[in-house]
């Protein structure tokens, strides 16, 4: 079967692009207003857009009502936020944040996540979190202000926190971070099952 994308509603099209698309990783976005308000807010459209410069990407997928959601706001307001990776010990904790709260709620009171200070930018980490990443606004791209349409958010990452329990030798272990990623619908996947190939190396 191929399905023509222009003869398709904006939620088809939606379905077969996170049906497909799997698995996701997990950015538990956290950031603060402009009035001191904290916020966090899991977003599965999430990946690395360089290395040299360090750069994050992420896309807010425009609601109905065509507003910003309140991370991208407190983006745009403080220029910086914090990734946290989302591990299997927090999938439960991270999915309550799923929920839509007014601004002057923080998800963090209302979710019962422990928070902590970060050290290069204002927003608050998730404390449990044993990855995160501390980044500032680098450019917003705005794909279509249409519902459903995608802002994609470029971040500069200013630091990296990587819990010593997760790290063997210089590196993190995928095995102890023990991370999650997210599927269609309401499914999430672990990264417990894996494999390992070598490369293959070139004959020239």
């Amino acid at each position: 079967m191929y399905l023509n994308t222009t003869q398709l509603t904006a939620q088809e099209n939606y379905r077969h692009l996170v049906g497909g698309i799997i698995p996701r990783p997990i950015a538990w976005i956290s950031t603060v207003s402009a009035t001191g308000v904290t916020n966090l807010a899991p977003y599965s459209f999430f990946t690395v857009a360089s290395c040299n410069p360090p750069v994050l990407l992420y896309t807010q997928i425009t609601s109905r009502s065509g507003k910003n959601k309140d991370t991208l706001t407190n983006i745009l307001a403080t220029k910086s936020c914090v990734i946290n990776i989302v591990s299997a010990a927090l999938l439960k904790k991270m999915n309550a944040t799923c929920e839509t709260f007014p601004p002057e709620i923080s998800e963090f009171s209302a979710a019962g996540i422990e928070s902590c200070e970060s050290r290069f930018v204002a927003a608050p980490a998730v404390a449990a979190s044993k990855v995160r990443y501390e980044c500032a606004l680098r450019e917003v791209i705005q794909v279509s202000s249409e519902p459903s349409g995608g802002s994609v958010v470029l971040l500069d990452v200013l630091g990296i926190y990587v819990a010593d329990d997760v790290r063997v030798q210089s590196d993190i272990s995928h095995d102890l971070l023990d991370a999650v990623g997210k599927l269609g619908g309401d499914g999430y996947a672990y990264t417990r099952e894996t494999t390992a190939l070598a490369r293959p190396k070139s004959v020239t």
